[in-house]
């Protein structure tokens, strides 16, 4: 039995969504498929590549059909403009270089899930978490190394953030890094 081809593949999962299957839906499925956390102008450059003429406002209908069909997720860092992929149905998170914007997938962690566990759920019954961990990716910290004569080690040593009750408001919580409880500890010193 002769495999489908992705084009094939993509077509019946549109229509499995009850979504009518255009070029510039394929399109755009592609795109996100192809270069996971792109914008919607990156994807929008990327169609006009694949297909040809395509108006900005047609790829941005396309992601947000596909968005409102669970095909493909948008997320929003602080300060920078939504990201589509298509890794859905799953509880992942994102890691994020400050510098050049390079973002990856991290996997939520293992066994007990304490990104899905509120302090105070409010009643809700949480069923995702969307955590973004921010830092410089390993290219941008060799470069910057390199750009100061630094040698560049990976001796990075992570301590766990403390979470306590926050003193003022019972039900919300507080967590300080190490450094930053050491820090205030010692200037309570002075």
């Amino acid at each position: 039995m002769p495999r489908n081809s992705p084009v094939d593949d993509d077509r019946a999962l549109l229509r499995r969504h009850g979504l009518q299957v255009t070029a510039q839906r394929l399109a755009v499925l592609r795109a996100v498929t192809g270069r996971p956390h792109s914008t919607a102008d990156d994807i929008d450059t990327i169609v006009r590549a694949e297909i040809g003429a395509i108006s900005h406002q047609t790829v941005y209908d396309a992601l947000a059909a596909l968005t409102d069909k669970g095909l493909v997720r948008r997320i929003q860092p602080a300060g920078s403009p939504g990201r589509y992929e298509d890794r859905v149905g799953d509880n992942h998170h994102h890691l994020i270089c400050r510098t050049c914007s390079r973002m990856v997938d991290v996997d939520c962690a293992v066994g007990d899930t304490p990104c899905l566990t509120a302090a105070d759920d409010s009643g809700y019954e949480v069923d995702e978490a969307e955590v973004i961990y921010w830092g410089r990716c390993p290219e941008c910290v060799a470069a910057t190394a390199a750009a100061s004569g630094e040698r560049v080690t990976r001796s990075v040593s992570h301590q766990p953030s403390t979470t306590t009750l926050d003193t003022e408001h019972p039900t919300r919580r507080t967590t300080r890094h190490p450094y930053e409880k050491a820090k205030q500890e010692n200037d309570r010193r002075v």
